[in-house]
């Protein structure tokens, strides 16, 4: 028998997972490394179990995880967004407590390009009168 798995993709600024559930034991595996391995710091690892918290599953699946792109706050939410929408396709029924979190809403900020003439997106070059 096929075991069931469910997948999702999640964004931000520039990262992008892709984010595998199956049943199991809680292990979360980010690039076929552990999440402890992956990412050193703690509120990274909350923010990446805060979904599975908020509908009260931790424990339950296994989720494997490739990102890429970004750097790790980005990395850390577009994971969290991913496993945010795996978990909808789940069960519908943890879209309330999903979205009232503000964890399906895909966050839009992304950084903004660097203009000609400029030092930077919005910063000038000093100006002198003479």
């Amino acid at each position: 028998m096929a075991e069931i798995e469910y997948n999702a993709t999640g964004r931000r600024k520039s990262s992008i997972a892709q984010v595998f559930m199956k049943p199991g034991t809680g292990n979360i595996i980010i690039n076929k490394k552990p999440l402890n391995r992956y990412f050193p710091y703690e509120t990274m690892k909350m923010i990446i179990q805060q979904p599975l918290n908020v509908v009260a599953v931790t424990g339950k699946y296994d989720i494997t995880v490739r990102v890429k792109g970004g750097g790790y706050s980005g990395q850390a939410a577009a994971i969290r967004h991913g496993i945010s929408r795996a978990l909808l396709s789940v069960n519908s029924d943890f879209r309330g407590k999903l979205k009232k979190e503000g964890l399906l809403t895909r966050d839009p900020r992304v950084v903004e390009r660097k203009k000609y003439g400029q030092k930077g997106a919005r910063a000038r070059f000093q100006f002198s009168k003479r």
